[in-house]
């Protein structure tokens, strides 16, 4: 299974930005928690939000009323709706996945995307 992301980029303090990852490969997997890490410069990647297949999120301190996490089971998407970004928020984001096929289960990250936050 793969996961691929999209939506990073440059953005001024204050602004948005929408992140994507599609997951593709075998047929017949399921995906089960998703989450969105990041990894600022010269840091230990660390969780950002969490979400279950049912729905259920968890956001670290800093994201909270800021960033939403999201997800559409039938697409097998992941989203992260980012709002009111500051220049702490400037990392490589990564989408990951917990899942299983018919004979596996497996765990699997994205290749990340560049978010900077920067006037």
């Amino acid at each position: 299974v793969q996961l691929v992301e999209s939506g990073g980029g440059l953005v001024q303090p204050g602004g948005s930005l929408k992140l994507s990852c599609a997951a593709s490969g075998t047929t017949g997997f399921t995906l089960n928690d998703m989450a969105w890490y990041r990894q600022p410069p010269g840091q230990e990647r660390e969780v950002v939000a969490q979400i279950t297949r049912g729905g259920d999120t968890i956001y670290r301190d800093s994201v909270k009323g800021r960033f939403t996490i999201s997800r559409d089971n039938s697409k097998k998407t992941l989203s992260l709706q980012m709002n009111n970004l500051q220049p702490e928020d400037t990392a490589v984001y990564v989408c990951n996945a917990e899942g299983a096929t018919m004979t596996r289960k497996f765990t699997a990250w994205g290749q990340g995307t560049q978010v900077t936050v920067s006037s």
